[in-house]
């Protein structure tokens, strides 16, 4: 997906979620942990399980779908694009409906305790990547350049 397709289908994901979820901090880190994770080239992990852009795994959609701060959110979500709650139908649709797949990223952001990193606050960013999406290799050396990337386009 091209960084000039993101806007839109941000402003639908917004649109399914609560007002509130639309922050400048949770647009950065929806732009910048797909360049970590999958450098929005990738709608397949190459040798593994994860799917979309965000490389969400069948127990982060799980997490998503049983937290308790998530659940009515994304349940929502789901009603309003006609699909059940299944983890299986999410884990399926997620790799080529990436309005739904950046509704997984918002809401598993949502249950992280801490407020949402704000612009230059990579080191909180990255912990918060950590604690959300829990990479089986975390590479730290590329996180503060693709973060900052991720605010220059949330911010353009």
């Amino acid at each position: 997906m091209s960084f000039t397709a993101f806007g839109p289908i941000y402003k639908a994901v917004c649109a399914l979620l609560p007002p509130k979820l639309d922050t400048p901090e949770a647009k950065a880190m929806m732009f910048a942990i797909p360049m970590q994770e999958s450098r929005w080239d990738e709608r397949r992990q190459i040798g593994g399980p994860a799917r979309g852009f965000a490389q969400f795994e069948m127990s982060g959609i799980r997490g998503v779908l049983n937290h308790k701060d998530s659940q009515p959110l994304i349940r929502s979500v789901l009603d309003r694009l006609d699909y059940d709650y299944r983890p299986e139908t999410s884990y399926i649709a997620i790799e080529h409906n990436d309005v739904l797949a950046l509704a997984y990223m918002r809401c598993l952001l949502w249950t992280v305790p801490q407020a949402l990193p704000k612009r230059g606050e990579a080191d909180e960013a990255w912990q918060q990547y950590i604690e959300s999406w829990r990479p089986s290799r975390p590479r730290r050396e590329t996180w503060d350049a693709f973060y900052a990337r991720a605010w220059e386009l949330t911010t353009a």
